[in-house]
């Protein structure tokens, strides 16, 4: 943390001692680090397997046509495929530009409007006020600093309109791949677990005061794959979290995390054979904005 920003956290907290200032997490490092993370791999191979979320999310906010929807870190777009469909004026935010990319193949493949803009979910460059349904599906969670994500949410959604999300919970299955793969690589002092955010209590927190209702639904999508090791090789490849933290680790360290993401993935498969039917829960969020 720079001087000035420290002087500025310790007259915001006097009691606050320099010692405690060091320990606090570097958000700005910290998303540095999570934009190359998303950056690697190729998520699009994952993310174009849950549409049915972003599709399910657009019937729960109940859009309608000519209505302003802004899709906050979008990855490849998959909220915003969907509410194109529903012929919403849509523009498609994140701050990975090769995942706008993929977003912009899709729209382009089925002929639909949607604008493409790079952004920052923590600094989205939009007016306030300017939109009339702000969604995100597994992607504004995964913010580093989680209140001035929510903070932007609500500032760009108009009053009485509708901030819409897909949260992974953190007792769910990629809750526990994120769990699992803090065992073997912990996060730093101070980060909030980005499971969090499928939580009632959190929501309440960032979202409450400027709510006039929360509605929360517990959801599940089901990833299917041939194989637990198949999954897994998809996941060490194309998932940027799995990938990068794999790289992290020496070969022994990436065996042991490899049995225990198999042994994750038994647990919760339910498919009785040698494939894999895995079903991962999470939260639909719907909130209206006072």
């Amino acid at each position: 943390m720079s001087t000035t920003a420290t002087a500025v956290a310790q007259s915001q907290n006097p009691a606050q001692s320099p010692a405690q200032d060091r320990a606090q997490p570097d958000l700005e490092a910290l998303k540095t680090r999570q934009q190359a993370t998303w950056a690697s791999g190729d998520y699009a191979v994952v993310g174009t397997t849950l549409q049915i979320v972003g599709e399910q999310l657009c019937e729960s906010l109940d859009v309608r046509s000519g209505q302003r929807v802004l899709d906050v870190a979008a990855g490849n777009g998959n909220a915003s495929l969907a509410a194109a469909r529903r012929w919403c004026k849509v523009v498609s935010t994140d701050y990975v530009p090769a995942l706008l990319g993929r977003a912009r193949e899709r729209a382009a493949a089925e002929r639909l409007e949607i604008e493409f803009r790079e952004a920052d979910a923590e600094a989205l460059p939009f007016e306030a006020a300017s939109f009339d349904a702000v969604v995100s599906t597994f992607g504004v969670m995964f913010t580093a600093n989680q209140d001035k994500a929510a903070a932007e949410l609500i500032r760009v959604c108009r009053p009485g309109g509708k901030i819409g999300m897909a949260n992974w919970t953190p007792e769910g299955f990629v809750g526990q791949i994120f769990k699992t793969i803090g065992k073997h690589l912990p996060p730093p002092a101070g980060v909030k677990s980005p499971a969090l955010w499928g939580t009632r209590e959190r929501l309440d927190e960032m979202f409450g005061k400027d709510a006039s209702a929360i509605q929360v639904t517990a959801r599940h999508f089901t990833f299917r794959y041939r194989s637990a090791e198949h999954m897994l090789h998809v996941f060490r490849t194309y998932y940027g979290p799995v990938l990068k933290a794999f790289c992290a680790l020496e070969r022994d360290a990436q065996s042991a995390l490899e049995h225990d993401l198999i042994a994750l993935m038994g647990r919760f498969n339910r498919s009785g054979d040698a494939g894999v039917v895995v079903p991962s829960e999470y939260l639909e969020i719907v909130i209206i904005r006072r």
